[in-house]
This record gives C-alpha cells, sequence and structure tokens, in this order.
C-alpha cells in the first residue's frame, strides 16, 4: 500500500490547493481526504515540503511530452503551443495548481528551487527550439524566446477561455 498511498497522498495535496488555493493545504485535511490519520502521512512525506515537492512533481511531469523532437523548430514550437492550449482548457486545475506554487514561491526560497529546478528542463527545452532555425522575428535570442514563451503559457493559463487566442498571437509574433 505504500506507493499507492503516497500516490493518493500527493493527489488529495494537488487536488487541495486546485481547489482552494495554496493557503488551503492542511496536512490535516490531505490525510483525512485519503482515509488516515494525520500522523500516519509523515510515514510516506516526512515534511510538508516534502509532499508539496512531491506535488510539483507530479504537476510538472504532466508536461514531458509536449515538444515535439522531430520537425523545424518553427513546427515544433506550434506544436508546443497547441499541446499546452489543449491542457489549459482541458485541465485548468492543473494550471490552478502551478500558479498557486509560483506564486508561493515568490516567498518561499526553498519552493522557489524546487520549481526552478522542474522549469529547467522546459526552459532548456526551449532554448534548443530556439537555436535550431532562423524562423524566428529578427533579434529574438534564444533564451528570450524561452522565457517570452513561459511567460505567456503561465499568464494564458490564468483565463483558460482566452488561452487559445494570446498564443496564436504569440506564434503570430514570434515567427517568421
Amino acid at each position: 500500500m505504500g506507493p499507492e498511498r503516497r500516490q493518493a497522498l500527493v493527489l488529495a495535496a494537488y487536488d487541495r490547493i486546485a481547489r482552494h488555493g495554496f493557503d488551503g493545504l492542511r496536512l490535516r485535511d490531505v490525510a483525512t481526504d485519503v482515509g488516515i490519520d494525520h500522523s500516519t502521512i509523515h510515514h510516506h512525506f516526512p515534511t510538508k515540503q516534502d509532499l508539496i515537492t512531491a506535488v510539483v512533481d507530479h504537476a510538472t511531469g504532466q508536461f514531458r511530452s509536449t515538444t515535439p523532437r522531430e520537425g523545424t523548430a518553427a513546427d515544433r514550437l506550434r506544436a508546443h503551443l497547441g499541446a499546452l492550449v489543449k491542457m489549459i482548457e482541458e485541465r485548468p486545475e492543473l494550471h490552478a495548481v502551478l500558479r498557486e506554487l509560483d506564486v508561493r514561491a515568490t516567498r518561499d526560497p526553498s519552493l522557489r528551487v524546487v520549481v526552478a529546478e522542474r522549469e529547467q528542463g522546459w526552459r532548456a527545452a526551449l532554448t534548443e527550439v530556439f537555436r535550431q532555425e532562423d524562423a524566428w522575428v529578427a533579434g529574438l535570442t534564444p533564451s528570450a524566446g524561452a522565457e517570452l514563451v513561459i511567460a505567456t503559457v503561465k499568464g494564458a493559463s490564468l483565463r483558460p477561455e482566452t488561452a487559445r487566442l494570446i498564443l496564436h498571437h504569440l506564434e503570430e509574433l514570434i515567427i517568421r
């Protein structure tokens, strides 16, 4: 029951953050949601920070296959943005959790490190896409392109009903 219970705790914490925000995350409530005693949660996660790290891993792990490896750089970026739009529209709770974690990370140095480490792969993948060809507007460096995409996706995810339009406009602005 170890891995299953651990995953149930992660999903319960994820759901709590999605529904009540980061400030609504209480270990006692997470334990109750899973049907265990509060003290038992510490057998799976010694600290609340450990549980939060597992939630970050769960949330960010859902993005691993959103950047295609084949095609031109511009086609790969289009496909990536399309996959993100679909995720924003179909799983708004995922993005609500991620934005809650982003906001909390501005005040919590240990969470900031965790979030930055998990975003490193996304940032590196985008930077590599922007290095591949000269399909971008003049003056757009690979690192600036990556940061522009990340910031726009994060902002667009706050309003799922307009995300498709916003990310389409981003695409039009940066791809020649």
